[in-house]
């Protein structure tokens, strides 16, 4: 008891108050993602979302409960003027006012969870008398269901990057790397990343970047350890580019290391199977790595570029496919790429099948921020998905196999 009443008197010293047990935990607003698309509306990662004007567009808040029980929802927000929305979450919906003036917490409704899993809060607009509907600085759960609650905390919205991994045999060297890559339709959302033939110093394969763009894009990094700016790069550590493919665009690129880009914008169609061949020549300390795409409808290999890498002089090493969502603004939509018929040719002229897979993920993924990701074998390909807040169906090291079509590739190069 006199302890008791000295951390009380000691708290109260301090100008605070001993802490009350709850359950409350608060999704941030610029964890959020607007349906159809972020028109309408602006999510910051600092202030969360903001200047939400447009009712066609549907503020979407997303969390994982693992607890059934009793849930209380309610949210941080203010208007420039008298506004009213709706709120739903597990079947139940609400509509609020909200009042001019600062950011103040209002509660909303209260619903069971009868079943652990993926749970969307949904904001819609009803009315307006300003210009915004509300800006949202964050939704508040509290209750039992918030026990062992995931949602990602951070401003980062992409969801989780996940690779295969392919382990040649023992003692052969890589002078070629083969594979396929094949996008359900639907499943080619913008700002996605299919990447075929990753190696240790670069990447090849192909991304949507916008509704009426599209590439082939193929990147090799430089040496050394610089994260951003290429500037900072000796002339030495630099990639060199030797030689490019008819209307492809190269250039040097940072932000994730440095090192020499290209790409081609090409309508590739989803549905479709498309062919990535790699090859790697070996020269003294440097390696040169040439990037070859099939365009189906030249029935023709193209060259993307040739780039010579410094502190090198080994054949491919560490080869992997990945697929990542690189936008912020739909990383909240399920994407997923079927990786196939996988194939190394030695510099003796073997070739041979790459038909296991171990499963890896990134940091997103690791840290629990996402738990939306997988990857699997199905109808003779390996696959990778990510996002759509569904369970996860691939942990970090899994191993997948693929049944062996026996068949090397038929590749007829260019001659320069």
């Amino acid at each position: 008891m006199m302890r008791s009443m000295f951390l009380l008197l000691l708290s109260m010293a301090a100008g605070g108050a001993i802490a009350q047990t709850t359950n409350a935990v608060a999704l941030p607003g610029f964890t959020a993602y607007a349906q159809p698309n972020e028109q309408g509306v602006d999510i910051s990662g600092r202030n969360g979302v903001i200047n939400w004007t447009d009712a066609g567009t549907e503020i979407k808040f997303y969390c994982h409960i693992s607890t059934p029980g009793n849930l209380k929802l309610a949210i941080n927000a203010k208007a420039d003027a008298a506004s009213k929305i709706n709120i739903s979450v597990n079947g139940i919906n609400k509509t609020i006012a909200i009042t001019p003036g600062d950011f103040a917490s209002t509660p909303v409704l209260q619903t069971k969870i009868k079943t652990a899993g993926f749970y969307e809060i949904t904001l819609k607009g009803v009315e307006k008398q300003g210009k915004v509907f509300a800006d949202v600085k964050e939704i508040t759960l509290d209750g039992p269901a918030t026990k062992d609650i995931q949602f990602n905390p951070k401003s980062w919205r992409r969801s989780a990057s996940v690779h295969l991994n392919y382990t040649p045999p023992e003692g052969k060297n890589v002078e070629y790397f083969y594979g396929e890559i094949k996008v359900p339709a639907g499943d080619d959302k913008i700002g996605t990343y299919f990447m075929s033939c990753g190696f240790h110093r670069g990447y090849f394969g192909m991304q949507v970047n916008s509704e009426t763009e599209r590439r082939i894009i193929f990147s090799v990094w430089d040496s050394g350890k610089e994260p951003d700016d290429r500037k900072n790069v000796k002339w030495e550590d630099r990639v060199t580019l030797q030689a490019k493919g008819d209307s492809v665009v190269a250039s040097g690129f940072g932000g994730e290391g440095t090192g020499g880009h290209s790409h081609w914008v090409y309508n590739w169609k989803a549905g479709e199977t498309y062919r990535f061949l790699m090859h790697s020549v070996p020269d003294g300390s440097t390696t040169l790595y040439t990037a070859y795409f099939f365009v189906p409808e030249h029935n023709e290999w193209k060259l993307i570029a040739s780039f010579r890498a410094p502190k090198d002089g080994k054949y491919m090493g560490h080869l992997y496919s990945f697929l990542e969502n690189f936008s912020f603004e739909n990383g909240n939509k399920y994407r997923k790429g079927y990786f196939g018929n996988h194939w190394i040719k030695t510099p003796e002229g073997e070739w041979i099948e790459l038909t296991k897979a171990r499963f890896t993920n990134d940091a997103t993924a690791k840290a629990k921020d996402r738990l939306d990701f997988g990857g699997g074998s199905e109808n003779g390909w390996f696959y990778l998905w990510t996002s759509g807040f569904v369970p996860a169906n691939a942990k970090l090291g899994d191993t997948f196999d693929r049944p062996a079509t026996g068949k090397q590739p038929d590749i007829k190069l260019p001659r320069f």
